[in-house]
């Protein structure tokens, strides 16, 4: 995560960083559009169809209300979460340098900050991420400062920062990648990020209308579905899933599409902006009843989380630092959204491909 970053989290995450050195059934009458060639190795098929996308559950956000019927055009997704090991042949391929291990571009970054902000010191503005960092004491669970730690030289190579290192997690999700970053991997890959109406549609595919990707209980039978957090967030995660950080993907069941981390794990870019009335906007567009067809987010940002951000993405699916208490993000109706220039220790992506015969269609009603 670049400091402009913390401007998502709150403004009280930055100058904390300044004073520390400084979420799909097939419509059963729907039409899927075939494939007309063949994926690369690792991408699923996903028929196209109707499914309730939102939720209006009592656990739900304003931003997931109100729950609304969308159909989508069938399309590729990779199967896991985009992997070090991946990750590592596009870099190796192309010399591409991640915004992580980019020094910081201050006059950037004050057009997503309040005016008059004063420059950090230098080592704020070396190249570096934000890494999770357990407090060992109670914390207010609104100050997400308690948890998050500028690190220098923290990148996708060094996920905990200096020191650390990916050997031994090539299988793991990448993290600490931006929305940019993960952009130029999929036009390397000759993919795309999907739209948030066609990642959610892969995440429900066979369980519309249910809370999690699996079902309506968070441990069916007792069994862990997901990689997210067990004990007391954010001081102490018991690890009773097997994990205390990224997992290496395929380590948990998948959905009914052979779809793996589709909740938990760690967060995955979408190519939509954000809007907390995307869902309200979009319908009052629509008749009672009409389906939204094929929806790529609205075509400005208005975040109030951020609100001097002139771009925020979507991010689907949840992570590892996910628990009850805290954002049970891990439904697939959930989000987050930071600006485009983010990575976090708990972010990644997967990817997309529209099939030759069509793929995501134009915006509908999402303005």
């Amino acid at each position: 995560m670049r400091p402009s970053g913390f401007a998502r989290m709150g403004w009280v995450a930055l100058t904390t960083a300044v004073g520390l050195a400084a979420a799909v059934a097939q419509d059963a009458g729907s039409t899927a559009l075939q494939p007309t060639r063949n994926a690369s190795s690792g991408m699923i098929w996903v028929p196209g169809g109707t499914f309730t996308m939102g939720w209006d559950g009592p656990e739900a956000r304003p931003d997931e209300r109100p729950a609304h019927r969308v159909r989508v055009d069938g399309f590729w997704i990779d199967q896991t979460e985009v992997t070090n090991t991946q990750f590592r042949v596009f870099v190796e391929a192309t010399g591409y340098v991640t915004t992580a291990e980019r020094p910081v571009d201050w006059e950037a970054m004050l057009e997503q900050l309040p005016p008059g902000t004063p420059k950090p010191p230098p080592e704020l503005l070396a190249p570096g991420s934000v890494v999770f960092t357990p407090p060992d004491h109670p914390v207010d669970l609104r100050d997400f400062s308690e948890w998050w730690t500028w690190t220098n030289g923290a990148s996708w190579r060094h996920p905990e920062g200096p020191g650390s290192s990916i050997e031994g997690r090539e299988e793991h999700p990448v993290v600490h990648v931006s929305w940019d970053d993960a952009v130029a991997y999929a036009a390397w890959a000759g993919k795309r990020l999907p739209t948030e109406a066609e990642w959610e549609h892969a995440a429900r595919y066979g369980r519309d209308g249910e809370r999690f990707v699996w079902g309506p209980d968070l441990k069916p039978g007792g069994v862990h579905m997901a990689n997210i957090w067990q004990g007391s967030f954010p001081q102490n995660d018991t690890g009773e899933d097997g994990y205390t950080r990224t997992a290496p993907v395929r380590s948990f069941p998948p959905n009914a599409l052979k779809l793996f981390d589709m909740a938990g794990n760690v967060w995955e870019w979408t190519n939509d902006r954000f809007r907390p009335d995307t869902y309200t906007r979009r319908l009052r567009a629509l008749g009672p009843g009409e389906p939204v067809v094929n929806p790529t987010g609205p075509a400005t940002t208005a975040d109030p989380r951020n609100p001097h951000a002139s771009d925020s993405r979507v991010q689907k699916g949840g992570s590892f630092l996910c628990h009850v208490s805290y954002c049970e993000s891990y439904r697939p109706s959930a989000k987050m959204a930071t600006p485009p220039d983010t990575g976090m220790s708990h972010l990644g992506f997967r990817c997309v491909r529209s099939p030759v015969a069509g793929g995501a269609g134009g915006e509908s009603g999402d303005g």
